[in-house]
């Protein structure tokens, strides 16, 4: 027999699986937090994971303002963005950022470690950062994964 008898299966839009994941930020430190969702985002964690389809899963994260951020990075981490215009730039500590919103925090730490393109966009709808217990998703009904065990 001069063929292989195994193929390589790549997964597409009809047969992925995706499931429905509940997360809670609840004492987790955020880019260790953010590196796991990240990954179940993208699919990683899955046998049939394809680099150029969106096989991942729907990630609810729960209680974004009990995150914690180690050393100074409070005070240090500093978010910059620009209005457009000339001499438009503006920053934001960490802290400032969480004042405002706390899920914001987690939604950019999360969105920097996608790809920077057309699937990663598509990725990042994927994801829902709360504040609180309560979330919209509830008719899903989402599998609670603890991060101090998944690998």
């Amino acid at each position: 027999m001069d063929t292989l008898s195994y193929k390589t299966i790549s997964a597409n839009k009809a047969t992925v699986d995706k499931q429905w994941v509940l997360i809670d930020a609840d004492g987790q430190t955020l880019g260790r937090m953010c590196t796991q969702v990240a990954k179940l985002l993208r699919g990683k964690h899955k046998p049939s994971f394809t680099p150029h389809v969106d096989c991942g899963d729907n990630v609810i994260v729960i209680n974004a303002e009990k995150i914690n951020l180690s050393g100074n990075k409070w005070n240090d981490k500093t978010y910059i963005r620009h209005t457009g215009y000339p001499g438009g730039q503006r920053s934001l500590t960490a802290t400032e950022l969480f004042g405002k919103d706390p899920s914001r925090l987690v939604e950019k730490s999360v969105k920097g470690m996608l790809p920077k393109n057309k699937l990663g966009a598509s990725l990042f709808r994927n994801l829902t950062v709360v504040t609180g217990t309560k979330h919209a998703h509830e008719a899903q009904k989402p599998k609670t994964i603890n991060l101090n065990e998944f690998k």
